[in-house]
């Protein structure tokens, strides 16, 4: 009797467990015209998105002409209808010296309740220009940066191009989270085609200290395809708190030779748990013994490529929770950057998903 009572308890906990998981599904995709110009700029570039105030917010990818662009999107009955552009807001930069001094490779924002934007710039490592994080005001006027650890801020440890990639707000509205695209030198090595020790670090900062409070080391995938070039690369371009401790992480592997079919996305869970070792005083974490974040595959955009237009999935860098859905659930909405088509045909796709849960 007291093994089939414990047998009882175990299941119910298991069904707890499945029930509290959560899973993906695709519901549409809309392409913004290539090209297209808005209040004499070109609607391009977009390496990151946010939802606030009724209002969807990109940065555009530009360090000739840092900005940010606002829309209105309709999305009915699990459909992007259309896609209205409302402003363009342009960084001061001759009003503050941060911007002259500073390389504004924008690549993710979010804006907090009182419409102040925060931007994420990788900066320019070959230009000997740290990444930062910064906030500036709704007419793109700065305010104050924020500090960074020592191992985020050293020229030397960053590997050009997979600096700073990601943001989000935080669940609790203290503060912030930011993910690196890449592996920093003295954490392990870039991602391969056999499973590699590459960790890349996602960093809470507390607003009103502007300080790095604790960190979470996350593992990259091992690169899925064979090589046809000689660029083979994976690195998270995008991350969202979408509860407590738990996050949804876009993982994006880019392979030269393929052509427009270059891209693989993969959404997964990284969840905090009783193991997960906050990193924050860890200078080296080749050197250390760590435990990251639990990861779960959630969403393999190859699995939905056939839904999609020529079979493209383009480089996804933003993602951000949208409108609740008419069935209540909660979207999502994921953009590409296009690179403003310097590198090739490419789109700026928008994917809509929505969150159910098991």
């Amino acid at each position: 009797m007291k093994k089939i009572v414990f047998l009882l308890i175990v299941f119910c906990c298991f069904l707890n467990v499945v029930s509290g998981q959560v899973k993906l599904n695709y519901l549409d995709e809309f392409i913004i015209q290539d090209s297209l110009t808005f209040k004499n700029t070109i609607v391009g570039g977009l390496s990151g998105i946010d939802y606030a105030h009724n209002t969807f917010y990109f940065v555009v990818d530009d360090a000739q002409n840092p900005r940010i662009i606002s829309a209105k999107i309709k999305i009915n009955d699990g459909e992007i209808q259309n896609v209205h552009f409302t402003d363009v807001v342009l960084l001061e930069k001759s009003k503050h010296t941060f911007f002259n001094n500073n390389t504004l490779d924008l690549e993710s924002i979010f804006v907090d309740e009182k419409e102040n934007i925060y931007l994420v710039s990788e900066g320019s490592i070959k230009k000997k220009k740290l990444p930062s994080v910064f906030k500036v005001d709704k007419k793109g006027i700065f305010l104050e940066r924020f500090h960074l650890p020592k191992h985020l801020s050293n020229l030397k440890n960053i590997k050009h191009n997979a600096a700073f990639e990601a943001s989000s707000r935080a669940i609790h509205k203290d503060g912030f989270w930011i993910a690196m695209e890449g592996v920093l030198k003295s954490d392990g090595k870039e991602a391969s085609f056999q499973k590699t020790n590459s960790p890349i670090r996602i960093t809470y900062i507390h607003k009103s200290t502007k300080k790095a409070i604790h960190q979470y080391a996350y593992q990259l995938e091992a690169i899925p395809k064979p090589p046809k070039g000689n660029i083979n690369l994976n690195g998270v371009t995008a991350i969202l708190e979408y509860k407590k401790n738990s996050f949804l992480v876009v993982e994006r592997i880019y392979q030269n030779g393929y052509g427009a079919y270059g891209n693989t996305i993969k959404i997964f869970e990284a969840t905090v748990d009783e193991n997960t070792t906050n990193t924050l005083q860890i200078e080296a974490l080749v050197d250390n013994v760590f435990y990251p974040l639990k990861k779960r595959l959630l969403l393999d955009f190859d699995d939905i490529r056939n839904q999609l237009t020529e079979g493209i999935v383009d480089n996804i860098e933003g993602i951000t929770f949208g409108p609740k859905l008419s069935n209540g659930n909660q979207s999502l909405l994921l953009v590409s950057d296009d690179n403003f088509q310097i590198y090739g045909k490419q789109l700026n796709q928008l994917i809509l998903l929505e969150i159910v849960d098991k």
